[in-house]
């Protein structure tokens, strides 16, 4: 029984990947509004019956994969070590996704451009961000032993790391060369206030 679950699991998540790459593809090259669920499906390889089982609309790929984005920020602050400053940790924390768009640099800027200039993904982006902040400010008073209710830090500092963060997509969104660069950067300057 047990493998079945993860055989179908495993094959939920193939056909996920596949969705959201389909998806993400045409929608950096092509646009959001000119692209149609029908085109996302056959690109993908599926029914349009299909994509409706994972997703509820084109905008909900996108949020997915700022969703997952999130969540990857969080975990990667988690597992830097307790010891290490809040701004290298953050740092790191933040450069895991813009890392992964480095190594997609083509695809990657053509999404972010999309999600930046296309007001619908750009609300939803920031309503995201939202839920990030506060898992981010939880984890740092986790770190930090502060009481994120009484102390302004965590979430501060967790409002300045993706204030960096956005700051970093924007600029790459607009022609700068090396997001890695910029990160490093970005951290540089609002590293004093979150080792204060």
């Amino acid at each position: 029984m047990t493998t079945r679950i993860t055989m179908a699991e495993r094959k939920r998540q193939l056909v996920t990947d596949e969705l959201t790459e389909a998806a993400l593809n045409l929608l950096a090259s092509k646009g959001f509004d000119a692209v149609t669920i029908d085109e996302i499906a056959t690109a993908a390889g599926v029914s349009k019956r299909t994509f409706f089982r994972y997703f509820e609309s084109k905008e909900d790929v996108v949020v997915r994969f700022l969703a997952d984005m999130g969540t990857g920020i969080t975990a990667e602050l988690a597992a830097r070590p307790a010891a290490e400053r809040p701004s290298v940790a953050l740092r790191h924390a933040i450069w895991v996704p813009i890392a992964a768009c480095g190594a997609h640099a083509d695809r990657a800027l053509r999404v972010v451009q999309l999600i930046l200039r296309t007001p619908a993904l750009h609300a939803r982006f920031l309503e995201r961000q939202i839920r990030w902040r506060a898992d981010l400010t939880e984890e740092l008073a986790r770190r930090t032993g502060r009481d994120p209710d009484r102390d302004l830090l965590p979430s501060m500092s967790a409002a300045m790391a993706l204030t960096a963060f956005n700051t970093v997509l924007q600029r790459w969104s607009d022609g700068a060369t090396d997001p890695a660069d910029l990160t490093d950067r970005a951290f540089a300057v609002i590293a004093p206030s979150l080792d204060g």
